[in-house]
């Protein structure tokens, strides 16, 4: 069952979080059998807080995954582990994963 990896941030510097952390991660999502369905600013905070105080006019990023091992397995990684250094400072993350049957329309 493919798995979904839901990243909402507030980034205070886009420019170097995107030329640092994600040069590095987009090939490793890649690696580990992900790819990328929504990249983007933008994220507009509707209802609630959901831990997520700052994120209004933050950004979203959505993976697919084949399955919940495989993205796990690269959040487990050391190349993630050192690719996640790279946004220390940069960007507050709330990252949120899910398993679920694609819906076809």
């Amino acid at each position: 069952m493919p798995a979904y990896m839901i990243v909402a941030a507030n980034i205070t510097d886009r420019e170097k979080f995107i030329s640092g952390y994600g040069a590095v991660t987009g090939p490793l999502v890649e690696k580990f059998g992900g790819k990328y369905v929504m990249l983007g600013p933008g994220l507009h905070l509707l209802e609630d807080q959901f831990g997520a105080a700052n994120l209004q006019d933050g950004s979203m990023v959505i993976s697919e995954w084949p399955d919940k091992e495989a993205a796990m397995r690269f959040w487990n990684s050391p190349d993630y582990a050192k690719a996640k250094k790279l946004r220390v400072g940069l960007a507050e993350c709330q990252v949120m994963l899910i398993e679920a049957p694609k819906i076809n329309g």
